[in-house]
Parts: C-alpha cells; structure tokens; sequence
C-alpha cells in the first residue's frame, strides 16, 4: 500500500501542524494537512493526539472503501482508537484542564433519541463516531471532542493503554451482555484483537475456565499468554458440530456457559449454539457476515440465549480502574509500533493489511 503526501511543511518546529491519515476511498489513503479547526466549542477540548491503534474496521474502509452500510464519498480522517493531551479547554469544562492525559471515547450521541435518553446512548440511531463516514476519525495530530467522551487518564496509565480503552471496551460491553460472573465456563471464538480484548474482560469479571478458539496458532499463543485456560486450533475443514462436540469436551461436565463469537461467519455463529449448554448464553460480537443460518431447533429446545452487542457505552471508567489497579495486561496484543510520518502511516497500515504474513495483531502509532 502507497500513502501519498501533500507537500507542507511538517518540520518539527511547526509546532500547531496538524497532520492527518486521510481516506479518500478504496486503497486510497494519502498523508495531508488534516481538516482545520476552528474555534473552541463550548463543552468541548481540544487534544493533542498521542496514541492511535488499528482497528479491524479501518482496515475493511481501506480495503473496501465501505464498512456495511457506509460508503468513504468524500476524504476522512481514519481511525477511532485514541489518546492524548489536552491542549485547550472550551467554555463551560469543568473536569478538564490543560495538560490531562485522557483517553477518548469516539461516539457521541444526539442525546435526543429514546435509546440516548435510557443510557444506551451507544444504540442512538443517530450517533456519530470518529472514523466512520462521513465523520472525521483521531490519527491526527489535533482534534477537538466533547468534554464527556474524553475521560481523564491517571498518572499510571500511559496514553497506550488509553488508546487501548476503545477495543477493551468492547470486550468489556460483551461480558455484560453475556452476564459473565465468577464460576462461569467461557468460550470465545476468534482470537483476534477484540476476541483477546473479550478474554481480558471475562477474566476481569471472574470466569473459571475460558477457553479460546483460532485458525491462528500465533494469536492462540498470545491468547494462552494472556491468560486463556485451554486454546483449541480446529482444521480449517472441521464442521460446526465438530468442533462444538470438542469445545463441550474440553469443558466437561457443564460444558460452556456463556459463548461469545467474536467472528460472525456462518459456520462460527453455529458452533456457538451448537456448543453451548443448556440455558447459556451465545452472545454475537463479530459480524462478518450480515446474513447466516441458525440451528433454531437446538437454540429452543435447550432455552439457550442470543444476544447482540453494539460497541458499548459506559466503559471507559471501568477499563480505566481494571488498569490503574493493574487487574489486567493489555499491552502483550500490541504486537507492532509506528511513528507518524507519510512512511510510518504506510508501513503501519501495510502490516495491518497483511497480517497474516507479517503476524500483526495490534497495531498502533505514537504521534
């Protein structure tokens, strides 16, 4: 992949500059001055960017051009995991000042709707996030946010680790809708980033045994690193009964509790119903497919649960204190680092893109 530049100058002693990643379609991804800012909004900061993770979504947008129903029409600024400083204070903060290092949550909500209104402001049919169209994303140098979605980091919690709020929040939003709780037998289909994330999570939350599943020998080491009670590497020609039939076999005699399919192939979304027992709980984080086939007659007869996740809301205070009080070990996933010039943007988004080749599992920038 080619990152092209448009020539400014960005020397070090331009100290305001403010570069960006910026998308402007499929595999079309150029190093530019970013959008410029104007004046300070009220209830708003304004924050240095210093961290900035991959996601898996940045990568369909660069490959695809689209992410579902969302087509890159016009350029954007990429990415949506990010930490910084803040720079300037807008009228009317009151929990921020210049100098906190905060980590930042990239939905706002219209605060409108009846789902904003409820808490579940994540499911507000007209929120916007940071890096999916047509909202501008975080791998700039400067942006601005709202007070509320910027949560301040302490001193032990390096801005890494902040950047890093965003995936753990998702596996943190997964293991409260799976209702994960001590004593609980966990399996988690997919070892990738936010399958990893969720493992972190369920720890966090007390489950007994948690065993992970992968086509990847390398995450699946990682994920025993990381605190996996048993991995499991099915052929890639295994059905979804077999592989159900041993994951139940490696849980014996309960079996597992509470299946989280951090996939969302077909084939995954089966195995987890078909693995999981009776009255447990299936629950759907992964989508990669927007249509698949469910073994009805064996979710009905065993009362077995499936829940849906949406990104997540109210987590960053708890992803905060989970590290803080160093309860859990995020930094082993990060698996790549990068600057942040034309050349690193390049680099960091062709390891992303080639994965399998080069073993990329978290891949992050520090600006």
């Amino acid at each position: 992949m080619q990152v092209h530049s448009k020539k400014t100058d960005s020397s070090p002693q331009n100290k305001m500059a403010n570069y960006a990643a910026m998308l402007h379609g499929q595999n079309d991804l150029r190093f530019e001055p970013a959008p410029q800012l104007g004046k300070l909004d009220f209830g708003k900061v304004r924050i240095q960017v210093k961290a900035v993770g991959i996601c898996g979504s940045d990568v369909q947008l660069l490959k695809r051009g689209r992410l579902a129903q969302w087509a890159v029409e016009q350029p954007i600024v990429i990415s949506h995991e990010a930490a910084g400083l803040v720079l300037e204070v807008g009228e009317g903060v009151q929990s921020l000042q210049v100098g906190d290092q905060v980590a930042l949550e990239p939905c706002t909500p219209c605060w409108k709707s009846r789902a904003a209104r409820q808490g579940y402001y994540h499911l507000c049919p007209d929120v916007k996030v940071f890096g999916i169209p047509t909202e501008h994303g975080v791998l700039r140098n400067v942006l601005d946010h709202f007070e509320e979605f910027c949560h301040k980091l302490p001193s032990s919690v390096t801005l890494e680790e902040g950047a890093l709020c965003e995936p753990l929040s998702v596996g943190i939003h997964a293991c409260r809708r799976g209702k994960v709780q001590c004593g609980k037998n966990v399996v988690i289909l997919g070892a990738g980033p936010i399958g990893l994330m969720t493992l972190t999570a369920a720890k966090a939350f007390g489950a007994t045994k948690i065993v992970v599943t992968d086509i990847n020998s390398h995450n699946l080491a990682l994920a025993e690193k990381m605190g996996a009670t048993k991995t499991y590497l099915p052929s890639k020609t295994a059905s979804p009964q077999e592989v159900a039939d041993k994951l139940k076999e490696m849980l014996v005699p309960v079996g597992p509790q509470i299946v989280f399919d951090c996939v969302g192939f077909e084939s995954t979304v089966q195995t987890a119903v078909l693995s999981c027992c009776e009255r447990g709980r299936v629950v759907i984080v992964g989508m990669a497919q927007e249509y698949v086939s469910v073994p009805m007659n064996m979710l009905a007869a065993r009362e077995v649960e499936m829940v849906g996740t949406q990104r997540y809301a109210n987590t960053w205070p708890l992803c905060i204190s989970l590290l803080e009080d160093r309860k859990i070990d995020i930094v082993p996933m990060v698996s790549h680092r990068f600057g942040f010039d034309e050349a690193e943007v390049a680099k960091g988004f062709d390891t992303a893109l080639r994965s399998t080749e080069t073993k990329a599992v978290k891949v992050m920038f520090s600006l």
